[in-house]
């Protein structure tokens, strides 16, 4: 009977582990999106083109840990997606993707009082 509860008390813990590690690896991939979003927005706002833009979204990217995935940059708007890396333990959900858009308001440009 011990030796059930022990194996039991195991493997959820284990489970326990994993989602944890899941879980922190996809709040890192949703901040890191963000900071590559924001960044490539801020490019579009300085009037670079989407290459620059995506550029600064995959230099962004890389300094929080992750790596980008796609960035659709044009206009005033830059959606990115991001993968991290996650831990040996939650390895068993596959890398984490994290999504963000930001969007340049020309109004904030020109006025930045109206914003």
């Amino acid at each position: 009977m011990m030796l059930a509860v022990l194996v039991v008390g195991l493997v959820l813990s284990t489970g326990v582990a994993r989602l944890g590690g899941a879980l922190v690896g996809r709040a890192r991939a949703d901040a890191a999106a963000d900071a590559a979003a924001l960044a490539a927005a801020d490019r579009l706002a300085l009037g670079d083109d989407a290459d620059a833009a995506t550029t600064a979204a995959r230099e962004t990217a890389t300094s929080n840990g992750a790596s980008l995935v796609s960035c659709a940059c044009a206009g005033t708007t830059a959606e990115v997606v991001v993968e991290v890396r996650v831990s040996e333990l939650a390895t068993l959900f596959g890398p984490a993707r994290g999504r963000a858009k930001a969007e340049v308001r020309p109004e904030c440009v020109v006025a930045v009082a109206e914003c």
